[in-house]
Parts: C-alpha cells; sequence; structure tokens
C-alpha cells in the first residue's frame, strides 16, 4: 500500500479544483486534502472544508476569508483560515503539502506555482499561463528545487503520455526537458483543439456574439475565462506556447488541428511514420487523476469510451484568418519571453472587458494585436521583472481599450 500523500489544491472553487476534489474523495486511502485555496466563493469553499477537513484554507479576498472563519468557527469545523498571497505562498511551501494542484485561472497563479517548484513539490500543472508567462524561470526553478512538474491540461497531458519520458518511472517532465525531444524520434507534437462555439460562424457573426454564446462550449465544462479563450481560439495559442516549454520543442514543432468531436486530445508524430493518440472522454477528471498518480493509474470516475458511439473522427486546419489569436500566440513564441508575457496580460484584460460588456468578441483579437506590436518591453530577468511588466502591459492595455484608440474598437 502507497503512503498516504497530502494535496494542496490551489483554485479549489473552480471546475479544476472539484474535479480534483472528485478524483481525491474516490481515492480517500491514497490522498489527503491538506489545503484548499481560493478567491472569494466562500460558499463553496466551506462546503469543501466541512467535508474534507484540511488543515488550512486560504481565500484570496480579505473579507471572504473573515465571512469563511465566521462559518466555520460557528459550525465546529477546525480548517484555519489564511487570507492573502502570503497564505498562498506559506501553503505551497509546507513541509506538510506532498501535491500542488495549481488551478488558478491567469497570471495570479504564477507565484504560488513557482515556489511550489522551489521546494521541490510534485505540481500538477492546470495554470498554463504560469508556463506562458514565466516557462523558462519555471522550468529552471523545478530543475534546482527537485519539483516534478505534471501538465493536467487535457492536451498536455495527452502528449506527456504518448512521450517515450511519460512511461520511465524514475523520470519526471524537470528531466525530459532537459534532452531533446528528436533525439527520441518525435517529429512534432500535434494538439487538438475543438474549434469552440464558433468553429462554423462567420466574422461578422462573431462581431455580434453575445458572452452567453460564448461560454457555451460544445464539448467542456470550463470555467469563463477558459471558455472564452477557447472561443476565441487563444487558448490553443496558450497551449502551442506551454507545450514549447514543458517539452522543450520549438514554435514549428508544434501542429493544432480541429477536431469536433474532442475524442482524441493530443497526438506524438514520430520519424518512422508512426502517431501515438491519446483518446478517452471530454472528463477532465481523466488527466487529473493520471497526473495525481503517474506513474501508476487512479480510478478516475468516468465512463469508458465506448467505441460503438463514435460515428466519426473528423479533422480540419484551423482558420487563422477568423481566430488571429492562435497566429498571434506563435507570432509571441517567436518573438521571445517577454513578448509570450505581453500578450497574455493583454489577453487578460481583454477577455474581462469582453465579459463586462465594454468590448465585443472579435475586439479581443484586436486589442491583443495592438498591445503585442505596440508595446515596448525588455527581456524579464527575474519574477519580480514579470510582475512589474504583467501590471505595466494591464495598465496599457486598459489605456487602450478606454480612450478607443484600437481602430474598430466598440
Amino acid at each position: 500500500m502507497a503512503d498516504v500523500e497530502s494535496v494542496a489544491i490551489f483554485g479549489s472553487t473552480g471546475s479544476i479544483g472539484t474535479s480534483t476534489l472528485d478524483v481525491i474523495e474516490r481515492n480517500s486511502e491514497r490522498y489527503r486534502i491538506e489545503a484548499l485555496c481560493a478567491n472569494k466563493n466562500v460558499a463553496l469553499l466551506y462546503e469543501q472544508c466541512c467535508k474534507f477537513e484540511p488543515g488550512r484554507a486560504a481565500m484570496a479576498d480579505a473579507e471572504a476569508a473573515a465571512e469563511l472563519a465566521r462559518r466555520l468557527l460557528a459550525s465546529g469545523c477546525k480548517t484555519k483560515v489564511l487570507q492573502g498571497s502570503a497564505a498562498q505562498e506559506e501553503i505551497a511551501s509546507s513541509h506538510d503539502v506532498d501535491i500542488v494542484m495549481a488551478a488558478i485561472v491567469g497570471f495570479a497563479g504564477l507565484k504560488s506555482t513557482l515556489i511550489a517548484a522551489q521546494c521541490g513539490k510534485r505540481i500538477l500543472l492546470a495554470n498554463k499561463e504560469s508556463m506562458v508567462v514565466a516557462g523558462d524561470i519555471l522550468i529552471a526553478a523545478a530543475r534546482d528545487g527537485g519539483a516534478t512538474i505534471v501538465p493536467v491540461d487535457s492536451e498536455h497531458n495527452a502528449i506527456f503520455q504518448c512521450l517515450p519520458c511519460a512511461l520511465a518511472r524514475e523520470v519526471g517532465i524537470t528531466e525530459s526537458i532537459n534532452s531533446n525531444p528528436a533525439d527520441t524520434g518525435v517529429q512534432s507534437l500535434v494538439l487538438t483543439a475543438s474549434g469552440g462555439p464558433f468553429r462554423e460562424w462567420s466574422m461578422e457573426q462573431m462581431a455580434e456574439a453575445t458572452v452567453a454564446e460564448a461560454l457555451n462550449h460544445p464539448n467542456w465544462s470550463m470555467g469563463s475565462k477558459i471558455s472564452i479563450d477557447s472561443a476565441t481560439m487563444m487558448n490553443k495559442g496558450l497551449e502551442v506556447i506551454e507545450a514549447c516549454y514543458l517539452f522543450g520543442v520549438k514554435e514549428s514543432s508544434v501542429e493544432v488541428v480541429v477536431h469536433p468531436q474532442s475524442v482524441i486530445h493530443s497526438m506524438v508524430r514520430y520519424r518512422d511514420g508512426s502517431v501515438l493518440a491519446q483518446l478517452g472522454r471530454a472528463d477532465m477528471k481523466t488527466p487529473i487523476a493520471q497526473a495525481l498518480a503517474w506513474p501508476g493509474r487512479i480510478d478516475a470516475g468516468v465512463e469508458p469510451l465506448d467505441f460503438r458511439q463514435l460515428q466519426s473522427l473528423a479533422f480540419e486546419i484551423p482558420d487563422e484568418n477568423r481566430f488571429p489569436c492562435l497566429a498571434l500566440a506563435r507570432e509571441a513564441m517567436r518573438a521571445g519571453k517577454s513578448a509570450t508575457g505581453v500578450l497574455n496580460a493583454a489577453n487578460e484584460v481583454a477577455v474581462q472587458k469582453f465579459i463586462d460588456g465594454v468590448i465585443g468578441f472579435t475586439d479581443i483579437a484586436r486589442v491583443n494585436r495592438h498591445v503585442l506590436h505596440s508595446y515596448k518591453s525588455e527581456a524579464p530577468q527575474s519574477i519580480d521583472d514579470l510582475y512589474t511588466m504583467d501590471q505595466a502591459v494591464r495598465r496599457y492595455a486598459v489605456d487602450h481599450i478606454d480612450d478607443s484608440i484600437i481602430p474598430g474598437l466598440r
């Protein structure tokens, strides 16, 4: 019987966090919850604390933390409530934590992920923005700290399973990225994309798209930011950047194909003509369970894929004219690490402005293009430089949106 491992979930009230708790509940003999971290969803975090009884719970919002503490005290739950970024850092570095699920959405998840890497944790990486913004820094920290990073994004997890390094029991991703994937016969990585809710929409239709329509993903149940990114295909662009850092390949070695059925989650091409693919239902509990148990396997609570129900598996080349965010992400990766950080910051601002009704759906790409091409920055040399640049880019993007300088902006 394997020792029980302690888990901290950063972003426990989001879709990845709740799915992780479901998988852990099914495998309670192997895992226990040591800490839960959330932003300000008091009601759900309260329920999670009462059910799983973690030693600590942290909330980014001070008022939310105070309310959570009041409720837990009244219920008799002994979970200690912490507040703010310092609390997240404390949990990420804690000796009581073996595994960190990094599922905070956006740039906000970087600091806790980096600290977990420096402290040698096993990191289940669901926060792609950390790798997009600070790939070199995060990989170096994991290597120096003796951490293991296992990707949870369904596409990168699929590639991880299809690469030779994923079969080596003693080797984590922090070791595999030191070698050239071509040495193992890998020709290219193939990321699959569902195409999102607007796969067949014209530019004119997308210009009038509502927030509700953009959030209505055909296959996956995700948070609002990721759902909007999927609709613009920026999500796939960010995944291209993440794949380059995670697996040590050039941008030109990462293909993207639209696969509307979301049955094949990604593939690896080999020089001998072989293509290995990972298939499964569109359920994030599968990659979560794989990352938790790697190199073993555990029950994810996911129904087996029924091949009798598969009518067809279709593939298309993504249309970068209708979905320019994918091309912008590739451009940023080729330009260098400061450009990927600039693009990520601009995109987070633009997506929120769309959700708030300030700009239209197609304006997201316009904002991203304008900021990427016009904002000039020195390459960040440290994590502090990254934070400074991120805040400056956000102000720059907001100023241009508010001033309606960008041509065509509503």
